[in-house]
Order: C-alpha cells, then sequence, then structure tokens
C-alpha cells in the first residue's frame, strides 16, 4: 500500500484516532508517552482546516484529557459512544450505557485468569490480555456469550477484546461529524492502526474518502497505509506547513 498524499488542509477533512496512531501502543493504557507538542500540534491542525478535524478514539474523553490537557478539537471517545461537535460544546451520548453487569462478569473472569486488565468505559469494556496470551481462548467465549445475550458488537483487536453497545463504533462517529456543516463537501480521511478503525474505514469509502492504515500491513478497508506513529506526526506536520509527502 502507497502512503497518503499530502494533506491539502483547503480540501480535507482528517479523523484521528489515538493509541498507535498518535502515540505508541503501551502495556498499561494509562503508561502511553504523548509526545512534546502533541497537543500544540492538534489545536494548530484544528485552526489550520477551520474545525474540520477529530479525534475519534476508543478512550473515553475523560481519559483522553487526563492525557493530552484540555483537548482544544472536536472529539468522539469511547469508539463513538461519546461525541463533541466542537470543543466548547456539550457531550452528546451516542450509544445507551454499557449495563454495570457486564463489567462485572468480565472483572470476574480477569481475577479468576490471573489477573487480566479491564478497562471500563461509558459505553464499552475492553479487557487486555497482552501479559495473559492462555486466557485468551477462555475470554473470547465469554466475551462472545455476553456479545449474544445483550446485543453488543464484540471486536479482537491488539491483544484486547472489546465489548461495546449499539452504536458505539468510529464509523457513526465519523458519519455524524460528515453530517456537521463545517465539514460539508470535504474530502474525509481517517487514521488509525486497529481493527476498531475498520468501521471508519468503511464509512470513509461511503463518503467519498479514504482510511489511512498505520502501522504494519494486514488486510483491511483502508486504501493507503502510513508506517508508525512517527510518520503520522510527520504526515501531519507537512500538510499543516504546506510541504510536500514526508
Amino acid at each position: 500500500m502507497s502512503p497518503p498524499q499530502p494533506l491539502d488542509p483547503d480540501a480535507s477533512a482528517v479523523f484521528l484516532d489515538f493509541d498507535g496512531t498518535l502515540v505508541e501502543i503501551a502495556d498499561h493504557p494509562d503508561d502511553v508517552i504523548v509526545a512534546p507538542g502533541l497537543s500544540q500540534l492538534l489545536a494548530d491542525l484544528a485552526r489550520r482546516l477551520d474545525g474540520r478535524f477529530a479525534i475519534v478514539t476508543g478512550r473515553s474523553i475523560a481519559a483522553l484529557e487526563l492525557l493530552l490537557g484540555p483537548v482544544e478539537v472536536a472529539v468522539a471517545g469511547s469508539h463513538g459512544g461519546e461525541f463533541r461537535r466542537s470543543p466548547a460544546a456539550d457531550i452528546e451520548p451516542l450509544a445507551e450505557p454499557l449495563p454495570p453487569e457486564i463489567v462485572s462478569v468480565l472483572e470476574d473472569f480477569a481475577t479468576a485468569n490471573g489477573g487480566l486488565l479491564v478497562e471500563p468505559k461509558p459505553f464499552s469494556v475492553a479487557v487486555h490480555y497482552r501479559h495473559h496470551p492462555d486466557a485468551l481462548e477462555g475470554l473470547l467465549t465469554c466475551a462472545q456469550s455476553l456479545a449474544s445475550a445483550a446485543g453488543l458488537s464484540m471486536k479482537h483487536g491488539k491483544q484486547v477484546i472489546e465489548l461495546a453497545m449499539p452504536g458505539s463504533d468510529k464509523g457513526t462517529a465519523a458519519a455524524r461529524f460528515m453530517a456537521l456543516p463545517e465539514f460539508a463537501g470535504k474530502t474525509p480521511l481517517f487514521l488509525g492502526d486497529d481493527v476498531t478503525d475498520e468501521d471508519a474505514f468503511h464509512a470513509m469509502r461511503r463518503l467519498g474518502g479514504q482510511g489511512v492504515l498505520v502501522g504494519p500491513m494486514r488486510p483491511t478497508a483502508a486504501a493507503t497505509r502510513l508506517p508508525g506513529v512517527a510518520a503520522v506526526h510527520a504526515w501531519l506536520k507537512a500538510g499543516l506547513e504546506g510541504t510536500t509527502r514526508p
């Protein structure tokens, strides 16, 4: 897959995943390292794109801002379950809250299988098995049973299983942004690294844009690819500065 063309800020709307796209994935979600100047880069991009810019992340908006500080851009958190159309807007729910009993069942499974990391979010829950790969088969069985019984979606990402409420996906969030007046008529681009970004890649195709896969090649609906987080930063900076492709 070739890299994307240089960013054209006047013709584009840009959506960015966070973990694995703007920051390297860490063993624990709280241990990611945010590059100096990243928050300023994102704010500058939002201004240059006249607001046609959003972070669309699996993290909750509150968790994201603990790492970045107050984010002066539009954000969809919890895989689209939380929607904030502009920095000053209130957060709108796009899904029903996740039933607490789902988290309880997964926490019981995690405790019984060596202490897997369970990450509850407002509209989804992630179970990380990076340090307990032997627990994967049982975790899949448990998660599939819960998903079937409660009508949840299940995604198997990078050493993580996630259950989410209906309406809580990145494609829905990106499409909702594109329906806003300030995004109208622009070509959408979504940069993401994991299977949870595939909903957004498919939405980009429907909306006349493209997905940009970040990281190693794998089966994907994305049309172009950047090799990693550093390449994403370079591509964004080049677009902001009006330079050629890095």
